[in-house]
């Protein structure tokens, strides 16, 4: 409940004056400034009606927040006697009244030595109130003004109370039926003019979205996007995403997803209806991070997701990601393209060889599970494999179980599509290669040709892509047609991007000076 402006407001001033107040005595000049008419040797004034405590102002008042209230509808009481009217305000030129504003101090009344039986009482010197104070502060404001001259009546005898309560009890139940009736009337006749609400014509589930909004496009996604269980022989594993890639019950996923059933493990997948599958590896890909798995006994209604061209992509576009983070399913993000062909290299966390890609970045939230789920274009095109994120736990992608800090990384859909194509059909991946070892080193000059290959072998395998187009060790590659390479881990991620066969124009450095060569690249099948 917000308690913003809470005691400011000035509340209206009453129709008639307040009940007079016990004041001090005042000297003769300010009797006579500020007494009513009555006329000397006439006798002495009516004496002041007895004072009646407020209610509105005792005790100390607590808003429904449950915070102490400061004075405005709910007022605070100052000590006994009477009370200031409505919301602890002081009657108008009530002198030393207790100051309103419950920053002010609170200051005791004079001692008098006799009241003053005229009203109003003499102005004060200062009157301590919230905004402008009742009349200017007490000043006469004519006849028949708030703060005008008022000679207290004579008291009646008898019923004259009990008479008042009765007409205001009366005054009440009159205004109360015709409220009633009349909103009964308004009702009946179902005229508008009496509120201002407008009820929607549909709500909930009778909306129709539309095909290219965030939930258009999650309500055609999540019927094909699975929950997908690992569990290896010794009974570790982990949860994570996949999608129908196509009528025969082949689900796209991560490598790191899968790898611990590769091996004697199980595998089930979850639909969003609560449908479970058990499922087997048709074959992974370590180095692309690319798995396919299949349904056993797929049903027959399968709906794949239809692929975008990843290379279309712009930065900035809209992107929704779906998958099951820290294992809840069937979650939905959205985000945006925040970068391209960002260099990546990320791990499965078992001791394997590491993955490398050319990602497409997003801020999306991704989370651990959200792993080989679709990242999906504004019409609802696959345009990558949610895969990596950024960690503060561990300072480097992989798969350290942090939050999502809006640093997150897919496989390019062209890339995965391709990979997953070969995987259906041999089990095993191929992937493009220049035939040289290059340096993993995290640098920024460039991928440097190693003096030596992997375990003893030559570092430029001898008539492979790389000895053809007259590269050499040490040679510095800086592009790859028009990609700039800054290390190692960039050079195999734009590669993988291509195919065997693809011919490319290779940069390189070699004694200082730049050079350029073409290059047709060659393939290997398998990671080992």
């Amino acid at each position: 409940m917000s308690t913003e402006n809470e005691g400011t407001a000035v509340p209206p001033a009453p129709s008639a004056p307040p009940p007079p107040v016990d004041a001090p005595a005042s000297t003769a000049a300010a009797h006579q400034g500020n007494q009513g008419h009555h006329a000397p040797g006439s006798g002495p004034a009516p004496a002041p009606a007895e004072p009646q405590a407020s209610t509105q102002g005792a005790g100390t008042g607590t808003s429904i927040a449950g915070v102490s209230g400061t004075g405005g509808d709910t007022g605070h009481g100052h000590g006994a006697g009477p009370q200031a009217p409505q919301g602890g305000y002081a009657a108008p030129g009530a002198h030393n009244a207790a100051p309103s504003h419950p920053d002010q101090p609170h200051h005791p009344p004079h001692a008098s030595s006799a009241p003053d039986a005229s009203w109003p009482p003499p102005p004060p010197s200062s009157t301590p109130s919230y905004g402008a104070p009742y009349g200017g502060g007490g000043a006469g404001h004519g006849a028949d003004g708030w703060g005008s001259s008022y000679q207290q009546p004579a008291p009646k005898k008898g019923g004259g109370r009990g008479r008042i309560v009765a007409a205001v009890l009366a005054a009440a139940l009159v205004a109360g039926g015709l409220g009633g009736g009349l909103g009964y009337t308004l009702a009946r006749e179902n005229d508008s003019s009496g509120s201002t609400t407008v009820s929607a014509s549909t709500s909930g589930g009778n909306v129709k979205r539309d095909p290219g909004t965030i939930a258009g496009v999650a309500a055609k996604a999540l019927p094909s996007t699975v929950t997908i269980e690992a569990e290896s022989s010794s009974g570790e594993g982990g949860t994570g995403t996949g999608f129908v890639f196509d009528t025969q019950g082949h689900i796209v996923t991560n490598n790191h997803v899968v790898a611990d059933a590769v091996d004697g493990g199980k595998l089930s997948v979850t639909f969003p209806n609560g449908k479970k599958y058990e499922a087997e590896v048709v074959g992974n890909a370590q180095g692309y991070d690319v798995a396919v798995i299949k349904l056993a006994n797929a049903p027959s209604d399968l709906k794949p997701l239809t692929l975008g061209n990843s290379d279309d992509v712009a930065v900035g576009d809209s992107t929704i990601a779906i998958g099951a983070p820290f294992g809840l399913s069937n979650t939905v993000t959205t985000g945006i393209i925040s970068a391209k062909n960002r260099p990546v290299a990320s791990s499965d966390g078992t001791g394997s060889q590491a993955s490398y890609m050319s990602a497409l970045q997003t801020d999306a939230s991704i989370n651990p599970g959200n792993s080989g789920g679709p990242l999906l274009d504004a019409q609802g095109n696959v345009i990558g494999i949610n895969s990596a994120i950024q960690s503060t736990s561990n300072g480097g992608f992989g798969t350290g179980q942090s939050g999502s800090i809006g640093l997150g990384f897919a496989i390019p859909i062209n890339q995965a599509k391709y990979v997953a194509q070969e995987l259906i059909k041999t089990g095993k991946p191929v992937y493009a290669k220049i035939g040289a070892s290059v340096s993993l080193e995290d640098t920024s000059g460039g991928a440097k040709i190693t003096d030596q290959g992997a375990a003893g072998s030559e570092a430029v395998d001898p008539g492979g892509p790389a000895d053809k187009a007259g590269l050499r060790p040490g040679d510095v590659i800086t592009k790859l047609d028009d990609r700039v390479i800054d290390s190692g881990p960039t050079l195999i991620g734009e590669i993988w991007t291509h195919k065997p066969g693809d011919e490319v124009t290779i940069t390189y450095e070699r004694d200082g000076k730049e050079r350029t060569t073409e290059l047709t690249l060659g393939s290997r099948v398998g990671d080992n």
